[in-house]
């Protein structure tokens, strides 16, 4: 089976709310969402999960539209941060040189072992199916590194709406197809970032 990882689009900046920020997406990540549901409407895509967050379910909606696919809120996607009471997009916080783009979640390896038990439940249940979890950049950093062996870690930044691809035979084996793919965003009207 294949399992495409899609990292939600641009999301707004929230900051001091009463319980955990869930923010929705910015005009350039409605943009990014759109462009993502175009590129992928040709593909046979079997089932499209979302992390219950906000800007994953905004993410999905459109993709789930082209394809005539339900899209599904799957908690195991949900990212590490979900609690949190503000939101800063990573991107904000490496161009302000703020240490924080950096930081590993505390219980890396409780996280990767949530994600992991919802990525073998979830492909279990669509063998040789095609199916798209729309979530966040934790959660593709430690379904790749889990993929490649190197335990649990932060590798990379995903791109808003970025597709990595994920190969999983039926022995159980993994492969990684493809990282960071963003052809969808090679456009003047849905720059990578907000320019």
């Amino acid at each position: 089976m294949e399992l495409l990882l899609i990292r939600h689009a641009r999301p707004l900046r929230v900051q001091s709310v009463d319980g955990p920020a869930d923010p929705g997406l910015s005009p350039l990540g409605r943009r990014q969402a759109e462009a993502l549901a175009a590129w992928l409407a040709a593909e046979r895509i079997d089932a499209v999960y979302t992390s219950p967050l906000r800007r994953a379910v905004e993410t999905a909606a459109p993709l789930g539209e082209a394809l005539g696919v339900a899209v599904t809120s799957e908690a195991a996607l949900a990212e590490y941060d979900a609690e949190a009471t503000a939101y800063i997009p990573i991107e904000d916080l490496r161009a302000a040189g703020d240490p924080r783009w950096m930081e590993v979640p505390d219980d890396i390896a409780g996280f990767q072992a949530r994600v992991g038990e919802g990525v073998d439940r979830l492909a279990a249940a669509h063998p040789s199916q095609r199916i798209a979890f729309v979530c966040h950049g934790g959660v593709i950093n430690v379904i790749v590194s889990a993929v490649l062996g190197v335990g649990p870690q932060m590798l990379f930044l995903p791109a808003y709406t970025s597709i990595s691809r994920v190969l999983i035979a039926s022995t159980g084996q993994r492969s990684l197809a493809s990282l960071n793919e963003t052809g969808h965003l090679r456009t003047a009207d849905v720059p990578l970032v907000e320019l």
